[in-house]
């Protein structure tokens, strides 16, 4: 491919459309240390977007770590006082 031809331009996925957070922002969201989103980067455990030399977590996917890490809590009944 010659330097005046261009590539057709591939769309973005949806999650790199968001707003890209730093993982300094990514670790106060979290109420972590920067130390914790960095690991889930290392650990691809998270979706996260090179800029360069520098890493942006995308919002909708730090909000899929929250929701995925959510738990219920467990409803029981009360018992009878015997």
């Amino acid at each position: 491919m010659s330097r005046t031809e261009r590539r057709p331009a591939t769309p973005l996925p949806d999650v790199v459309k968001d707003r890209l957070l730093t993982v300094k922002q990514a670790a106060i969201r979290l109420n972590t240390s920067t130390r914790f989103p960095r690991r889930l980067i290392a650990e691809r455990r998270i979706t996260f977007v090179r800029v360069g030399r520098n890493v942006r977590i995308p919002e909708s996917a730090l909000e899929e770590f929250i929701r995925a890490g959510v738990v219920e809590p467990i409803t029981t009944r009360k018992r009878r006082a015997a």
